[in-house]
């Protein structure tokens, strides 16, 4: 059960979203957008009556933000923003769920202690609502991260700069698509859950490598290589990817890539249970980026993460994932 302090920020966001969705003429997103401002900056920032504005003040009263962790505040807007999100006409924009969040928190944490890294730069490409590396933030709140997201959809990455305000994550974001050149320079770490399908601007894809000769490039396919040229050497990507992903005529050109550009250390399957149909599931695909003189693994880390009714479940892969690295460690 959802703890009472989560369950109250999510009553006064989803409430005064409401309010405000009336009065200003906004979708549910958009207004969430804007009494998550509000609450940032600590007055109502829209013109609206004064009815509204009293019921609104009376919610914002009811809350203290100063008093509740960045998780908290991460859990409670996630839950507001899936409501949202249930309208929302772009489909191909779901959320990362939070236990795919954790087990990359886990898994980081992992690789960051065998390279004994204690401060690291991350980006996600396609960083949306921000869910994913806001749950990353908090989960390694120990660690000094230097953010940066990119998102093409106005709304979505508003809703990712709110939330970071809220919860007083230090982000750097951009409103552009990423596959169009980026003004970022390489860093530690990538992130994303991969944007799938086809992408229609063929004076971008045409600089890419894994462009296809005829018709529209796999935008996944060019996600990949965008990251990779953002990821300094021995930088490590974590990908959520389509089970389909090495599957189709395309894949040789893929496998190619990888071969030439970066070292796999490992791929997890996800439990069917955590989406729709069996089309729609997904796996966690990581790659370390190629760095001179290094040798790939001995063997490339596999496994399958259990369903989510088992508790146990992120723990498991993590146990794995260590027993797998001292095995690494001593191989060299």
């Amino acid at each position: 059960m959802l703890g009472s302090k989560v369950e109250n920020l999510f009553h006064v966001l989803d409430e005064t979203t409401e309010i405000l969705m009336q009065t200003c003429h906004l979708t549910y997103l958009e207004a969430l957008v804007e009494t998550a401002e509000n609450l940032f900056q600590g007055e109502i920032l829209q013109q609206v009556d004064d009815v509204a504005k009293k019921k609104i003040e009376k919610l914002y009263q009811s809350i203290k933000l100063d008093m509740l962790s960045s998780e908290e505040i991460r859990r409670a807007f996630q839950l507001v923003t899936l409501k949202g999100m249930r309208d929302y006409v772009q489909p191909h924009h779901q959320m990362t769920p939070d236990s795919i969040g954790i087990l990359i928190s886990g898994l980081l944490r992992e690789f960051l202690i065998n390279g004994k890294l204690k401060t690291f730069t991350l980006l996600d490409p396609a960083i949306g609502t921000g869910n994913l590396v806001a749950t990353i933030q908090n989960q390694l709140s120990d660690y000094a991260i230097e953010a940066y997201g990119v998102e093409v959809d106005d709304v979505l990455l508003k809703l990712a700069y709110v939330q970071a305000n809220l919860q007083a994550q230090s982000i750097q974001l951009y409103n552009q698509d990423a596959l169009e050149p980026l003004f970022i320079d390489p860093v530690d770490i990538v992130v994303s859950d991969l944007p799938v399908g086809y992408y229609p601007r063929k004076e971008f894809a045409s600089q890419y490598e894994l462009n296809r000769e005829e018709g529209h490039a796999f935008s996944h396919y060019l996600f990949i290589e965008q990251s990779l040229k953002h990821t300094k050497p021995g930088g490590l990507l974590f990908f959520v990817i389509p089970n389909h992903l090495f599957e189709g005529e395309d894949a040789p050109k893929l496998h190619a890539f990888l071969k030439e550009h970066a070292f796999i250390q490992g791929l997890i399957q996800l439990p069917l249970s955590m989406f729709k149909n069996e089309r729609n599931a997904k796996n966690l695909f990581i790659l370390k980026k190629k760095i001179e003189g290094e040798t790939p693994p001995k063997k490339v880390f596999m496994a399958q993460m259990p369903k989510l009714t088992n508790k146990n479940s992120v723990q498991d892969i993590l146990t794995q994932i260590r027993a797998w690295f001292r095995q690494e460690n001593r191989n060299k």
